[in-house]
Parts: C-alpha cells; sequence; structure tokens
C-alpha cells in the first residue's frame, strides 16, 4: 500500500490505474478508522480493482465551537488498518495542499435538503462536505464513491452533489456497523467516558421504539418523534440537538409516514454530539436508490 500526500503525486497513480483499464473506488474518510469504514472499504474491494482512501480531517465542514483541533487522530493505525483491509493508496493532504488559501474563494453550496437536520444546526458543514468531496472527486476520479448511512443527510447531499453538477461517479450508500448494544460506530465516540458510553445506547433504543410502533400501525409523526424524545431523556448526560422523521428523499419533515421515511436523531451524550439513523418502510437499504 502506498501513502501519498500530494495531489500531483495522486494523479499520476491514477493515470497509472487508468492506464490499465482499472476501475477506482474512493473511499473518503477523516480518518481514526472504525469498523463502519472498513465496511466501505469491502465493498469497494468487491466492486472495483484499485481502491483509494483519503484521510483528511476538513477544517472547513467545523464550526467555530466545534472539535477541528482535538478531533482524533492517528494516521499509523489507519495506514495499518486500511492496509489490512485491502486499500491500495491512502491519500493523506495537508490543509495547504487541499486548500490553495484558506478560507477558500470557492465553495459548494447545497440548498434546499441542509435546511434540516444536521444542516439546520451546524451551518456552514454541508458547505464544506460538499466542497472537500468535490475536490476529492476532480482529484481521484473514482468511478465509484463510498459512503455510509450512519450520516444520512450526509450521503443525500452527496447523490444530489453527484446529480446536479452531473459529475460521473456513481455514489454507494453502505449500510451502519453498530456495536453489539446497537450502538452506532464513530470516531467520536472514544470522547465518551464508561458512565456516557452506557447511557449512548439510548439513540439505539429511541430508534429501535420508533421502528417498533411504526411496525405496529402508527404513521404519525409527532406520536413517532415524542416516544423517541422520551427514552432519550430518560438518560441524566443526555441533551437532544434534534429528533425528526423525514422524507428519505428531500428530507422535508412529513406529518404522517406514506412513503419511506428516515427516523433521524442528534444527541449530546455529554459533550459528544452522535448521530444515528433509521428507515421506516419500503427497503431497509432505502437510500442506495434515494
Amino acid at each position: 500500500m502506498q501513502l501519498i500526500h500530494r495531489i500531483s503525486e495522486m494523479r499520476e497513480w491514477i493515470k497509472t490505474e487508468r492506464y490499465k483499464g482499472n476501475k477506482i473506488g474512493l473511499v473518503p474518510t477523516m480518518g481514526y478508522l472504525h469498523e463502519g469504514h472498513l465496511s466501505l472499504v469491502e465493498k469497494a474491494r468487491k466492486q472495483n480493482q484499485a481502491v483509494v482512501m483519503s484521510i483528511f480531517v476538513n477544517p472547513l465542514q467545523f464550526g467555530p465551537q466545534e472539535d477541528y483541533q482535538s478531533y482524533p487522530r492517528d494516521l499509523q493505525k489507519d495506514c495499518d488498518s486500511a492496509e489490512k483491509a485491502g486499500v491500495d493508496v491512502v491519500f493523506n493532504p495537508s490543509v495547504e495542499e487541499m486548500y490553495l488559501r484558506y478560507p477558500p474563494y470557492t465553495t459548494v453550496c447545497i440548498e434546499e435538503i441542509t435546511k434540516y437536520l444536521c444542516g439546520k444546526s451546524r451551518p456552514g458543514h454541508f458547505q464544506g462536505v460538499a466542497t472537500v468531496v468535490s475536490k476529492l472527486f476532480n482529484i481521484v476520479q473514482p468511478d465509484r464513491a463510498y459512503f455510509g448511512q450512519k450520516d444520512y443527510q450526509q450521503l443525500i447531499v452527496i447523490k444530489t452533489l453527484v446529480e446536479d453538477l452531473n459529475i460521473p461517479v456513481a455514489i454507494e450508500g453502505v449500510p451502519i456497523k453498530r456495536e453489539k448494544d446497537g450502538l452506532a460506530v464513530s470516531s467520536r465516540n472514544v470522547y465518551l467516558s464508561g458512565e456516557e458510553r452506557e447511557q449512548a445506547v439510548c439513540l439505539y433504543e429511541a430508534l429501535m421504539l420508533c421502528q417498533d410502533l411504526y411496525m405496529r400501525g402508527e404513521r404519525g409523526r409527532e406520536k413517532l418523534i415524542q416516544a423517541m424524545k422520551e427514552r432519550i431523556l430518560q438518560e441524566s448526560k443526555a441533551t437532544i440537538d434534534y429528533v425528526e422523521v423525514c422524507d428519505t428523499r428531500t428530507l422535508v419533515p412529513v406529518s404522517k409516514i406514506n412513503t419511506p421515511a428516515v427516523a433521524a436523531l442528534a444527541v449530546k451524550i455529554g459533550n459528544t454530539r452522535l448521530i444515528d439513523n433509521v428507515i421506516l418502510g419500503g427497503d431497509k437499504n432505502a437510500e442506495e436508490d434515494a
């Protein structure tokens, strides 16, 4: 496996792979790899002859009071994990390499679907995501790129970006990886204390309660949201950012579920903000066709 830091070197590597006729899969990450990231690599490995993983903690998607400086980083461990998983190249540029000037003069702004969920509570976040992903697509020029369903809104944002700008990349969604007790794996889980880790399972349990109510015939948004909030607020360390039920494609909140919906939530456990979601109705992996 190669570790590349420069855009020019990355492009040369891509040129060689293209000359061989190889399909290229891209797995964009911010590093501190976990099983969720490795499940993206597993799918990419099956569908492509060459797999590139980017590791770049993108400052443009962090707000002024967010955890950019303290975001967990361990490049050597990440490279070891990536190599074992079958990654061919880790692309790890510096901020100066990725952004000629910072903040950049040119950014990519996604409207409408960023009004809700994390877009509402984290202004500018998805502008940063769309900008850095656009840059990665231009640098790597992959055939396919892989994103997890845990960041459901991000998945929809990237699919919209590709559709609206006619970017020739197939976006592949990959189901959420979970711990044994249901907590979605996340790089930020490392922030949790022992007590907080125990309480963090309330996100998953709230979503399972919502799903159970849905399966038993409940279709009203307010009742589903209330049930989820009541479960979460049983925990002393939990503070709700949002709990919502939205259309799977537009992310517009629905009053009553008549078509597939996503129950999504963001909760702070202590000082750690966690997100999770579950699809209600239709195919469990409906996000792949969103």
